[in-house]
């Protein structure tokens, strides 16, 4: 039992932190130009937010689905898998994350990301555009290079906190969108935490996010159901 006491979560690792960033730098040399088709879907997502017409909800969620099946096989499944065994697991739980954003998303068109309001909108394309960019820019004030930084779309942390973003504002949404994304952020800081990044700060903050997500669309519900019971009774 004191030996078990005596590990790190650093000893537990499978990888250094050379081997962890070298990963993230030949995946995006790969993918090359795709970075540019991701900045293209963030804009049109922030675009999107501003609009009120009722198809809007349910591209954004297709987006988003189709950046957690991207980041779930090419990331997980094809790069991380080779030097985390773990990562097969990670690739099917985002994999799920996509089916239920299309599921609740764009079949039942039970997202609202706040379009129908100007002003929910403008809050939702201004928290997620900032989740977009501090990926990136938490990545370059640490260890990281350009070419080493997380980007929403591509890999899993950046897409985690900007989806999140977008459930954080949304004015309804399901509360077992949050759950991958918020199993995500222990995973994902808890690894980042055992690299000594400062960066597992920002996984830390998406999951207060993310509980404060579940915590309102678990409400909503109830709240809903106590305006409508007057009217009801009457």
């Amino acid at each position: 039992m004191e030996d078990w006491l005596s590990y790190r979560l650093s000893d537990l690792l499978l990888f250094s932190p050379r081997t962890y960033y070298r990963m993230f730098e030949l995946y995006h040399q790969e993918l090359w130009p795709a970075q540019l088709l991701v900045l293209a879907l963030v804009v049109a997502i922030v675009v999107l937010l501003r609009r009120s017409d009722a198809w809007v909800d349910a591209a954004i969620a297709a987006f988003l689905a189709a950046c957690w099946l991207w980041a779930g096989i090419a990331f997980h499944l094809q790069r991380y898998a080779t030097i985390n065994w773990a990562a097969r697991y990670f690739a099917a739980g985002f994999v799920m994350q996509a089916a239920l954003l299309l599921w609740s998303g764009v079949v039942r068109r039970q997202v609202r990301f706040g379009s129908r309001r100007h002003t929910a909108g403008a809050s939702a394309a201004v928290a997620f555009a900032a989740a977009v960019a501090i990926s990136p820019l938490a990545g370059r004030a640490t260890e990281r290079t350009w070419s080493q930084v997380e980007l929403m779309g591509l890999t899993p942390d950046a897409t985690t906190l900007a989806t999140l973003a977008l459930l954080v504002t949304a004015t309804r949404a399901s509360r077992w969108l949050v759950i991958v994304p918020l199993a995500w952020c222990l995973v994902g800081g808890a690894t980042l935490w055992a690299l000594e990044s400062p960066e597992a700060w920002v996984s830390i903050v998406a999951g207060v996010a993310g509980l404060v997500a579940m915590f309102r669309h678990s409400r909503r519900p109830r709240m809903d159901h106590v305006r409508q019971s007057p009217s009801m009774s009457s």
